[in-house]
């Protein structure tokens, strides 16, 4: 038997009378076994259409011996039969069912992606979730459900955006910045010494990575955050990234002394509620960095863009970095909608 965890939710007719028939369908699956059920709690929808009624959310634990497409199947026919229509993207429904984890498999299908590619983004997901399987562990981001919500409420109302150079990390920071009503926390380029920098990379990288590992502990102490917590905070950069281009740029000799001074500026600096990283094909962004027409830029090759970005990628992915949004910025309303949506449900 597996251990498995379901969200349930519903905004339309009955709610409670609904997400009632769905807990005693889901227990009568063949070959599954109801855990645990959690209390039912009322929230505002998170994304889609405005003015949408507000939910009901819930979480279950199972055992089964089910396969997770199984399973899944049968999560959609209970859908179905208890009026589920799937119309708009996080519109309105008579009952959602969601599988969010599965012991500890990592699954990635067209029809399915396990662990749920959102829950540890969701207040609305990990409270009634952290009630009934607190234990269980997200596999990707190697936290529990427990920790996981206790992230949310311990940390400040603060996002960094991450990703290569080129990538959109500033607009995305300023429209995130607009609709939030937020402070933004932008770096502040010497574009004189980022000329000498790119210029002679081995000669210049020690100090030139220094300066921003320093300016960015500056701007994120956590002092600058001293304001009320109803406003968010959006920064175009991410404080862990600095190991990221380090260790791009810096000779190997040279990489641990700059990794001890980041871990040391690191106790200074609050951590972000949410990391979102934006990636785009090293192609894609070396024609942006020539359309912006920066100087300094025009000796980057696409190698080194790729470097870069891969190099971001894997810093996202470090143990203890907590929940990350990963998006394309191909498009970058779509970016926006997501992001918004992401902060939304971590309030």
């Amino acid at each position: 038997m597996s251990v498995c965890l379901i969200g349930l939710g519903s905004n339309q007719g009955e709610r409670q009378a609904t997400l009632d028939a769905a807990t005693d369908a889901v227990s009568a699956i063949p070959g599954c076994r109801l855990i645990a059920r959690s209390t039912w709690r009322e929230t505002a929808a998170v994304g889609g259409p405005l003015g949408q009624p507000r939910f009901l959310n819930g979480a279950a634990k199972l055992d089964t011996s089910l396969s997770p497409q199984e399973l899944l199947g049968r999560l959609q026919q209970i859908e179905q039969q208890l009026g589920r229509r799937r119309a708009e993207r996080w519109g309105p429904r008579s009952i959602d069912l969601d599988l969010l984890l599965y012991d500890s498999l990592v699954v990635e299908t067209p029809d399915l992606v396990l662990p749920h590619p959102r829950m540890a983004l969701r207040r609305f997901v990990l409270e009634p979730a952290a009630e009934v399987a607190g234990e269980m562990l997200h596999p990707t981001i190697r936290w529990t459900v427990s920790r996981l919500l206790e992230h949310l409420n311990g940390t400040p109302r603060y996002v960094a955006i991450t990703g290569g150079i080129g990538v959109g990390k500033s607009h995305l920071a300023e429209r995130l910045v607009e609709s939030l009503g937020a402070r933004l926390i932008a770096e502040r380029p010497d574009w004189a010494e980022l000329d000498a920098f790119y210029a002679e990379p081995a000669a210049n990288a020690w100090d030139t990575e220094l300066r921003f590992l320093r300016q960015r502990a500056e701007l994120l102490a956590k002092p600058a955050f001293d304001e009320p917590t109803s406003r968010w905070h959006v920064s175009d950069f991410w404080f862990e990234q600095s190991a990221a281009f380090a260790r791009v740029w810096l000779a190997s000799a040279q990489l641990p002394a700059f990794l001890e001074q980041q871990n040391r500026l690191a106790a200074s600096v609050l951590r972000p509620r949410l990391v979102v990283r934006l990636d785009a094909p090293a192609e894609v962004l070396l024609e942006r960095v020539g359309q912006r027409g920066r100087t300094c830029e025009r000796r980057l090759t696409v190698e080194q863009l790729d470097r870069i970005r891969r190099s971001v990628i894997e810093q996202t992915m470090a143990p203890n970095v907590g929940p990350v949004l990963c998006l394309s910025s191909k498009d970058a309303e779509a970016a926006l909608v997501e992001a918004l949506a992401a902060v939304r449900g971590m309030e």
